[in-house]
């Protein structure tokens, strides 16, 4: 079996592991069976042609190590903050602050499922190995494609710093960071060790999910406490110490460098500095001591109770006449809504970012309100910030095409249909009335309450070209079969044309604020939106 560069860095460690009651060679074995597992593909009932076998058999690596280059680019945008001045507080802060982010946010969308899968108990648990040595192993698992992943949104940003601040600096980065990934990973880990413990069954499952939205509102609204924490005065950031800043994690690993590189010793920078030394310590080892305790509640996973079966009611059989137009995409429409709503690995991926889309809009009015006041806000267009809300829609429409259950697919070659465009369509409006249409309209009662009824037309037009926006997506990503496909492909994904599919959003808002210089433009807007949607679901969703 070919070694891993990887493992043979991470043997320098053995020590550390088997002190704490490892087995570090058994669990070395499990990692290096992961990794290899984690470059080959799975290949799906519609992709199977002999030039992709081609490319799996010459590929050994996977498509997550290969769009790290995104996560490179997010980490250019560090460099101001450690390269300008000297105000490590501030600037470290803001820098742990980012980072932390987008690795809590990849640890809650891509690497739950694997802290919480329960398929090693049928392999592993069947072999005379410790299940400790089995929870280390899915940790490590984790945790070196969070190295992965930081690495390759740091390295650049510290060679900046080392020639910019010297190599304390560099080492101590080093040090830092790697405590923030052991901390990050080991407060997720205990987050769900908590929730498995007091649920089970069905109910576990869905409220796992509900941690995941909740976990997303957590990081998003952290990450605001922290901006506003400092005050800039005369261009220079200004932090007046607080009780309730010891709650902002990002500041414990800045602050030693303020003990390091400026030499303050004050009782502040000193606990802060502690703290980001002995917590993520402290939390590793007492986790290691409940690993048998999180092994044992994980097995709940595993039940699976029988529901009561719902009637669907007269006003949801209504909703789908008025969407659908026939009844194969009626039927599709019911299939993918199950789908969405029983697929444990969709929502752990998707439903996250429902979190984050219902508050960016308050964020961006927040800041309003911190500028001008509310009476500012509710006079004038801060209800267009409610575009923030389609970012999360190219992600998600591509998402559609997985599914754990994807070996199921070949259903879709025996169905007796001329095209699967009702497949399509059922299944985007599913997406739309489903998981958009729910959250859209909580936001646009809370927008209601505080811009007044004149931003109904505006919250209207807005959905029109959600709509319509959901069908670029569709015609812009690579067309799938919806869960056709392995969750394991989704490193292969496209996430450079989402990226590009921002550039929709901003045209439609710009065009929607042009609108309202107008009499009666958003009125005409409505309507043109209204006659785009009719012409592009009707000629343009094709399979």
């Amino acid at each position: 079996m070919k070694d891993i560069r990887t493992l043979k860095f991470l043997d320098k460690f053995s020590s550390l592991f088997q002190r704490a009651g490892v087995d570090y060679s058994t669990m070395r074995k499990i990692l290096q069976v992961k990794l290899l597992m984690d470059g080959r593909r799975v290949p799906t009932v519609f992709n199977q042609g002999a030039q992709r076998k081609k490319k799996k058999a010459d590929n050994e690596g996977n498509g997550f190590l290969k769009s790290l280059w995104m996560y490179a680019f997010f980490g250019l945008l560090t460099i101001p903050f450690i390269v300008l001045g000297d105000n490590y507080l501030f600037q470290m802060s803001i820098m742990f602050g980012f980072v932390m982010f987008i690795v809590m946010t990849s640890m809650i969308a891509d690497f739950s499922s694997v802290l919480l899968d329960i398929r090693d108990k049928n392999i592993l648990y069947t072999r005379p190995i410790d299940k400790k040595t089995i929870s280390a192993a899915k940790m490590m698992h984790v945790f070196i494609y969070l190295f992965y992943l930081t690495a390759s949104i740091v390295t650049i940003p510290l060679m900046v710093g080392l020639f910019r601040h010297g190599i304390v600096f560099f080492l101590l980065s080093i040090i830092l960071i790697i405590l923030m990934e052991a901390f990050i990973l080991v407060l997720t880990a205990l987050i769900y060790m908590l929730i498995l413990k007091f649920f089970d069954g069905e109910k576990l499952k869905d409220i796992v999910n509900y941690v995941q939205i909740g976990l997303s509102f957590t990081i998003m609204i952290g990450y605001q406490v922290l901006g506003r924490s400092f005050e800039i005065i005369n261009f220079h950031a200004v932090l007046t110490p607080k009780w309730w800043q010891v709650f902002i994690i990002p500041m414990w690993f800045a602050a030693p460098y303020e003990v390091a590189l400026n030499g303050h010793f004050d009782s502040f920078y000193i606990i802060f500095s502690i703290l980001a030394i002995s917590v993520p310590i402290v939390a590793f080892f007492v986790y290691l001591r409940l690993v048998p305790t999180f092994e044992k509640n994980l097995q709940k996973l595993a039940v699976h109770s029988v529901a009561k079966e719902k009637k669907q009611s007269k006003f949801g059989k209504t909703i789908i006449q008025l969407v659908c137009s026939s009844k194969e995409e009626q039927a599709f429409f019911r299939f993918a809504s199950i789908m969405m709503k029983n697929e444990r690995d969709f929502k752990l991926k998707v439903y996250p970012s429902l979190g984050f889309a219902i508050i960016m809009p308050f964020i961006f009015l927040f800041n309003s309100l911190r500028d001008g006041g509310f009476s500012s806000i509710s006079d004038g267009k801060g209800y267009l910030t409610i575009y923030s809300t389609m970012i999360f829609i190219p992600s998600v429409i591509m998402m559609l095409k997985f599914s754990g259950k994807y070996k199921g697919a070949w259903i879709y070659k025996t169905l007796p249909l001329g095209d699967l465009s009702p497949l399509f369509k059922g299944t985007l409006k599913a997406f739309l009335v489903r998981l958009y249409l729910p959250m859209y309209f909580i936001i646009c009662i809370l927008f209601v309450v505080i811009f007044g009824g004149r931003v109904i037309p505006d919250l209207i037009l807005v959905l029109l070209i959600s709509a319509l926006y959901s069908v670029i997506c569709f015609i812009i990503l690579k067309k799938a079969i919806p869960f056709s496909e392995s969750f394991e492909a989704v490193g292969q994904t496209e996430s450079w044309k989402v990226f590009g599919l921002m550039i929709p959003i901003v045209i439609f808002a710009g065009l929607h604020y042009l609108s309202t210089l107008v009499g009666f433009g958003v009125y005409i807007y409505i309507v043109i939106m209204l006659i785009a949607n009719l012409f592009l679901w009707r000629k343009s969703i094709r399979a």
